[in-house]
């Protein structure tokens, strides 16, 4: 997935040490299945199909179906039906060999069509996706946060307390033993090599989306993997960050990515979504935004707050 995948958990040695090794399996299929970067992967099979109905894994059709949940949810803003666009931007290989030797392609077509990922259809009975003629779909964001909670599912039995960090895609499970809180550090966007603050939050699911880094450039021009489904272009925001608590890592995902792209203007859908606990955004000068209740959720001081 492009990410460092950190496991943790208490309990006993060998029980601990078998969960470690059934969630690393599972990542590792789980990647394999939703990876774009391999023709083979489902997904991939999955758009090739589009304009027919496909039969997809009870794993695909889960993450497909929370996908457009979170689209209906943030009003269009998480759409992954981007991944024409995101090629076009010059994301056209892996985040490792893209920073090693730039895109494969410099020279760029047209703008790509846009679709609504909305329009797509589900048949729960035969647990079939329906994607339009010509959309393709990327689910790298959301399939991490998603693969993040199923690991520390399967890790949870294996131990007392438990966390799966994947590229900023958290879950976290129990409570480590003798602790009120989970300590989570909020990395700085414009200085990776600290944080800009400590942050204790209980069970569930953390994301921080950034547009600081998964940056390349192309004919002189900075890109970022952010696509704004509005305009097919990388997104211009006034954030650098934003940080989700949710009471899944597949949401907290879905809402970072969406107010992150959306920026201030949009923060609206966030603040009174109720499944979306509490948020915390960076600016471009490092200053520390947060929902009405970030300082009690975060326990944290924020210069600003968005009130609801």
């Amino acid at each position: 997935m492009n990410s460092a995948i950190v496991l943790a958990a208490e309990g006993d040695r060998k029980p601990v040490t078998i969960g470690f090794r059934l969630a690393r399996q599972f990542i590792e299929r789980s990647e394999a299945r939703f990876t774009r970067f391999a023709e083979s992967s489902e997904l991939m099979q999955l758009n090739r199909s589009s304009g027919t109905w496909f039969q997809a894994s009870p794993d695909l059709y889960e993450v497909v179906q929370v996908a457009r949940s979170l689209g209906v949810e943030t009003g269009g803003l998480f759409d992954p039906a981007i991944l024409p666009a995101l090629r076009q931007a010059g994301y056209d290989r892996s985040m490792d060999e893209l920073l090693q030797s730039g895109p494969l392609d410099t020279h760029r077509g047209p703008q790509p069509k846009m679709y609504d990922f909305r329009m797509i259809q589900l048949d729960p009975a035969s647990r079939s996706i329906y994607l339009p003629a010509g959309m393709q779909i990327d689910l790298g964001g959301i399939a991490k946060g998603w693969i993040a909670e199923k690991a520390a599912m399967q890790l949870a039995r294996f131990s007392t307390a438990c966390a799966v960090s994947a590229g900023g895609d958290m879950f976290l499970i129990d409570l480590p033993a003798g602790q009120s809180t989970w300590e989570v550090g909020l990395e700085d966007p414009l200085d990776p090599t600290r944080d800009l603050e400590l942050l204790h939050i209980g069970p569930g699911g953390i994301a921080t989306s950034s547009v600081a880094k998964r940056r390349w450039v192309v004919d002189g021009q900075p890109q970022h993997h952010l696509i704004d489904p509005r305009t097919g272009r990388p997104a211009e925001t006034d954030w650098l960050s934003v940080t989700v608590l949710a009471p899944h890592a597949w949401q907290a995902e879905g809402f970072a990515k969406a107010l992150l792209i959306g920026g201030s203007q949009v923060t609206g859908f966030g603040i009174k979504n109720e499944n979306l606990k509490a948020f915390l955004a960076v600016d471009r000068y490092g200053k520390l935004w947060g929902s009405e209740n970030s300082s009690e959720v975060f326990h944290v001081a924020c210069q600003n707050f968005f009130a609801g």
